[in-house]
């Protein structure tokens, strides 16, 4: 029923689809309008008449004035005497205005078929009346017409260039607005300031203290200059935040704008990139010529990398590569001839390594900020913040979830607490449960669960004692990373998983790479023993192993034969002209201790299988029949697991309970901190 008040709701919506005024419009009815004037007839000029109306009717009469031929167009217009008008009214329409034709004429108008034939009639009527008719022969231009004629196709051409210089620039909303076309070297930077509605500031960062430190000190010095000037200080060039994606990086430049009541320009490096030569220069010249008006100010360019990556890398562009020329004009700008007081610039990338030298020096990016993943504790503090939007339940803790994800991101927390309360949702809950939490942690780490995979009988027995095999081992070595859970439902590309709480430690012993290796290796074990033959479902693990035993012999230095010798560019920068620092016979003798490694750890690997045969038996038993087993299923097989000398030193009481969990953990690499779950028999292995 209506209430008697107009919907003025659904008015505003039709209005907002039509778009903004644009000046050329303006321009394009003005042109229509003067062709459509000069098309129009208003009732004034000479009535159209057939060819035969005027030889049978007008012709015979003898009341012509005179005859104009417009031998260019093939007409001829038919002048009236004035006192004879009236006798011919019955040839107008009746559609003629009151005020009919105008007296000088001409009255009539008629299309020739050909002018030797209109002679003809027209000698034989003058013969006839006895009287010369007189006639004029001329040829008209239609100026306006003509002027369209020769205009249209470069109109249309301007159309389309305005068109894709509009597109390029960034549509109508993009620099430049309706002037695009000329404005495609000015900066696309976002300018907020003191009236922008920025919501966030240090207070909304978790963790990432030291960060927070230099940046903090960064808006005091454009806040309070003369607190750092009565020293002697200088103001930092500016400030490079460093960091694998997703800890932050663009959050913390969010929070420097929310924090500094300084004009803040934010664009990404690739807003230089253009495909007309000269473009990234000239918005890199536009953006600091707007920094300067508007100094004391920051700047901050995400994905820095677009343009910063070091020159002289990229063989198959030409000498005048466009990229390069930006990060010349970059540099030059950062730190040239000319002075650039107060204009602080802020970057962010997660490959420094590939970035140019020149832009990574002192007195341009005077400082660079570490953004890392975060630990423990930092883990915590972005949980509560992430935790706040949801409805919880009272088991939901953050220091418990906090526990359960090693090597998670900013982002990965976030992700974590979104699927959570999705998964809430799905289950038709009112509240957010902790079990919600640990379901979405598999989810992300190992994929979606595949309850309804069809496997049959003999696989689903392999793939059982394959990951018995990895839980047995990783229980039994002291250095292994503790088993909290074992599945062999499917979940992504895996079969099987065994998820781990790695130890989060930053120094990594040779026993404790073996240790791992030899657990990692357990499933391929444990198939050969129970099975006298082996699958393709241990390719992941294989490819981890023999990740890892490259990595000791030539980057860590951990093989006798080797030395201590590593092969390992951490700066990116590629200095060397060759592609290996080492000689064929190094390498040989590379791949022949790598070999060894895995074999030794192989044969360590069937022999605790061997010597605990019954109790892996019993585990895999267990495993079949629940599908699903926790760390106290093992503790009841194998006794109480011993804790290594690693884990009593650095974690506290809560942290060892932690080890001991019934809970959903994860697995994870120690020097990597990626979370990654140890696939099963099949996992990454084409299906057979």
């Amino acid at each position: 029923m209506s209430d008697g008040k107009p919907n003025t709701q659904g008015n505003d919506k039709e209005k907002s689809k039509f778009p903004k005024f644009n000046l050329y419009w303006a321009y394009g009815l003005i042109a229509i309008a003067l062709l459509m004037v000069s098309r129009m007839d208003f009732g004034q000029g000479p009535h159209k008449i057939t060819y035969s109306d005027f030889k049978k009717e007008i012709l015979v009469g003898g009341d012509i004035d005179k005859i104009i031929v417009i031998r260019n167009e093939g007409v001829a217009e038919v002048t009236i005497a004035e006192d004879m008008l009236d006798k011919y009214k019955h040839l107008f329409s009746e559609n003629l205005t009151n005020s009919g034709p105008p007296a000088a004429g001409p009255h009539f108008t008629f299309n020739l078929s050909t002018i030797d034939k209109f002679d003809e009639a027209l000698a034989v009527a003058e013969v006839e009346l006895g009287e010369s008719i007189p006639v004029d022969y001329e040829s008209r231009t239609d100026f306006l017409g003509e002027f369209f004629t020769f205009m249209w196709p470069l109109l249309l051409l301007v159309a389309i260039w305005v068109f894709i210089f509009r597109r390029m620039g960034g549509g109508a909303g993009g620099a430049g607005g309706a002037g695009n076309i000329f404005n495609v070297g000015k900066s696309k930077a976002k300018m907020f300031d003191k009236e922008s509605s920025i919501n966030v500031n240090f207070k909304d960062v978790a963790g990432l203290v030291e960060a927070k430190t230099e940046l903090e000190e960064i808006v005091q010095f454009l806040k309070k200059p003369e607190k750092y000037t009565e020293l002697g200080g200088k103001i930092p060039k500016g400030a490079l935040l460093v960091g694998p994606p997703g800890t932050g990086k663009t959050l913390l430049a969010k929070a420097v704008a929310g924090e500094a009541n300084v004009p803040f320009f934010s664009m990404s490096g690739s807003d230089f990139v253009e495909m007309f030569v000269g473009v990234g220069a000239s918005r890199v010249r536009d953006l600091f010529k707007k920094a300067k008006e508007k100094s004391p100010c920051i700047v901050f360019i995400d994905e820095i990398d677009a343009i910063g990556r070091a020159r002289g890398k990229s063989p198959n562009m030409g000498a005048n590569d466009e990229r390069e020329n930006t990060l010349n004009q970059l540099l030059t700008e950062m730190d040239g001839f000319g002075t650039n007081s107060g204009v602080i610039i802020l970057a962010a990338t997660n490959r420094a390594d590939i970035l140019d030298r020149a832009l990574m020096r002192a007195g341009r990016f005077d400082r660079q900020i570490h953004v890392e993943l975060p630990d423990l504790k930092e883990r915590k503090a972005i949980f509560e913040v992430h935790l706040r939007p949801l409805r919880l339940s009272d088991d939901v803790e953050s220091k418990f979830l906090a526990k359960q994800t090693p090597g998670f991101s900013g982002a990965d927390i976030a992700n974590v607490c979104n699927e959570a309360a999705l998964i809430a949702a799905r289950n038709d809950k009112k509240i957010v449960e902790k079990e919600d939490f640990l379901s979405a942690v598999d989810r992300i780490v190992g994929g979606l669960e595949k309850k309804n995979k069809i496997i049959s009988k003999s696989e689903k027995t392999a793939i059982a004692y394959h990951e018995a095999g990895h839980a047995t081992i990783s229980w039994l070595l002291e250095h292994a990373h503790p088993l909290v859970k074992v599945t062999i439902v499917p979940r992504g590309k895996a079969l099987g998983a065994a998820w781990y709480l790695p130890e989060e430690r930053q120094l990594t012993t040779t026993e404790q790479i073996l240790d791992e290796m030899c657990s990692t290796l357990g499933g391929r074990a444990a198939e050969e023993i129970m099975f006298g033959k082996i699958s393709t479902g241990a390719l992941n693990d294989l490819e981890k192993v023999t990740k890892q035993a490259y990595a000791m012999v030539s980057y860590y230095g951990m093989s006798d034969k080797v030395g201590n010798l590593s092969y390992y560019d951490s700066s990116g920068q590629s200095e060397y002209s060759f592609g290996k620092p080492y000689s064929e016979k190094t390498a040989e003798l590379m791949d022949s201790e790598v070999g060894d490694i895995v074999d030794v750890q192989y044969k360590r690997a069937k022999e605790i299988l061997v010597q605990n045969h019954d109790k892996h038996t019993k585990l895999a038993e267990l495993l079949l029949e629940k599908e699903v087993i926790f760390s106290e299923d093992l503790e009841k097989i194998f006794g109480k697991r011993k804790l290594s000398e690693h884990v009593i030193e650095e974690d506290d009481e809560d942290e060892v309970e932690t080890e001991e969990a019934k809970d959903v953990t994860i697995e994870d690499e120690a020097n990597d901190k990626d979370a990654s779950a140890e696939k099963g028999p099949t996992s990454d292995a084409p299906e057979q």
